[in-house]
């Protein structure tokens, strides 16, 4: 068997535990692990172009809500040499996944990529470091509009001038929750929803559909611009509990 094959199958059968670690993490509780399943790989590379746009300019990156790892590891393999990136996740389970991710990673074996692990809530995270890209992972539509609002406001707060950031959001869920759920979850829903919409209209640069996901989801892409006051209401000294 030769050295391909070895890797490969190694790989294959990685992802397979991740999947059902995320299963079981989403049965233990889906509210904030907040889908059934990784990210697709699609999803991954339409999150992450933000970084291909530096070229090899090295950039201060950080991803909130990593899960396993699904989205990490397409952005460490786009990380240009001498980057730094900062991932955050709130589940002690998938913290301790994604440290042995960052140790084993081939790709970071004697590079000067610089990853850092940290198991907090990306509104506590104690860092004076601006960010070229963040990328987002957390489900907002489990969360109350106040929480949104706070995360939002602590990622602007976070991105440097220019600075490019990207989450996304499951297709139909405000009719399939208008469907199944409680008028008081379905009005939390829309609620939520108009927060991230204020995002959008004043920060939004594109928005594309990522078919190919389970389940299909729609991948924002928002930027700071040159100069950009956040209100006090956001601040984040004592982050909300989940």
């Amino acid at each position: 068997m030769d050295d391909w094959t070895t890797s490969h199958d190694r790989i294959l059968a990685q992802r397979h535990a991740e999947g059902w670690t995320f299963l079981i993490e989403a049965a233990r509780d889906l509210r904030t692990t907040g889908a059934v399943a990784p990210s697709s790989r699609l999803l991954a590379r339409r999150l992450t172009d933000p970084l291909q746009e530096h070229g090899t300019q090295p950039l201060n990156v950080l991803e909130a809500g990593a899960g396993t790892g699904s989205i990490t590891r397409t952005l460490i393999h786009r990380l240009s040499s001498g980057s730094s990136l900062d991932i955050v996740e709130a589940n002690a389970r998938f913290a301790v996944q994604l440290r042995q991710l960052v140790r084993t990673h081939p790709r970071l074996t004697g590079g000067s990529e610089r990853v850092s692990v940290h198991h907090t809530l990306v509104e506590q995270l104690d860092t004076s470091r601006p960010y070229d890209v963040i990328v987002s992972g957390l489900p907002f539509t489990n969360f109350t509009p106040a929480q949104v609002e706070m995360i939002m406001g602590r990622y602007m707060e976070l991105l440097l001038p220019g600075g490019t950031l990207t989450y996304f959001a499951y297709r139909g869920t405000r009719y399939a929750r208008a469907l199944t759920a409680r008028r008081s979850e379905a009005r939390r829903h829309r609620a939520v929803e108009e927060v991230l919409a204020g995002y959008q209209r004043r920060y939004a640069i594109g928005c594309w559909s990522v078919w190919g996901n389970l389940p299909p989801a729609n991948v924002w892409q928002l930027r700071r611009p040159a100069s950009v006051t956040v209100p006090a209401a956001l601040d984040i000294a004592a982050g909300p509990a989940r």
